[in-house]
């Protein structure tokens, strides 16, 4: 447990002051240089996933002390883990055109395969925290806090509506009136899991899981955010490559690699117990 323990202190370390780097540069380029040198952004743009990077290397750190797959508690951080490597991809798909093609990325485009992918992943990354926890997903449960799914989906769902008041279906392109709906719906999904596990999580192990849940339900809301804002801000022709749209899902990147690391402290509390 100490050797495990040590090693969450340091990637925590770690994580932070490779956010803090990240936000210093990012400062710089939209605060200091106004957004100004369109290169020093697209950079930054690509660069930021190294936070997620640094996610995925953790949280498989954490999932091999607990037999991966052999084990829930290791499976629950491989699916998040995964859920950010496709995060990765996309990013790093969207960069490659932006970065070194030097052409708009088309809309929908490879990225969005990783993009979209992600919310699966992260969605059954949830149901596997709740076994995790103790808490459980059954039917029975559910039936007792069907508002804390019931809430939240209605709340985004609608916030999402607002958006798309007046869309116009193009059905010459169906992949992206899919993906339009698809990515809040989805994303407010794995965000109902998440707050219904945080609720059903204090009536076991003594409420132990719950601040850790809390930070991954904080981090999958603000993924949510970003991704909402980047819809909004693409539907309006004022998205910046590097601008705070980006900033915001480097917050969400940081948010999910601590909650993995905080993950892997818990189960081994867990374990000792």
């Amino acid at each position: 447990m100490q050797l495990l323990n040590i090693h969450s202190g340091l990637a925590r370390k770690l994580s932070v002051v490779l956010f803090f780097i990240l936000s210093a540069w990012w400062v710089i380029i939209a605060l200091v240089w106004r957004n100004e040198s369109v290169q020093a952004n697209l950079t930054w743009a690509a660069s930021y996933q190294l936070m997620a990077v640094l996610g995925v290397i953790f949280g498989l750190a954490v999932a091999k002390s607990w037999g991966g797959f052999k084990s829930i508690l290791g499976k629950t951080v491989i699916f998040f883990c995964i859920g950010l490597l496709l995060q990765i991809f996309g990013q790093t798909i969207y960069s490659f055109y932006n970065l070194f093609l030097k052409v708009e990325i088309p809309y929908p485009s490879l990225a969005d395969l990783g993009y979209f992918l992600s919310i699966p992943f992260y969605a059954y990354a949830t149901v596997l925290l709740a076994k995790a926890s103790g808490a459980g997903l059954s039917l029975k449960f559910v039936r007792k806090k069907i508002q804390a799914v019931v809430i939240p989906v209605l709340a985004l769902t609608a916030s999402y509506l607002v958006f798309l008041k007046g869309y116009e279906f193009d059905w010459s392109s169906p992949v992206r009136v899919f993906l339009d709906f698809g990515y809040p719906l989805g994303q407010a999904f794995y965000v109902s899991l998440a707050l219904l596990v945080f609720i059903l999580s204090k009536d076991y192990l003594g409420g132990l899981m719950r601040p850790r849940v809390l930070i991954i339900l904080f981090a999958l809301a603000i993924q949510y955010i970003a991704d909402y804002n980047f819809l909004l801000q693409a539907h309006n022709g004022t998205w910046v490559n590097g601008g705070y749209g980006d900033y915001i899902y480097l917050i969400s990147y940081f948010i999910m690699t601590i909650a993995l690391v905080n993950l892997g402290s818990a189960f081994e509390t867990i374990r000792s117990k």
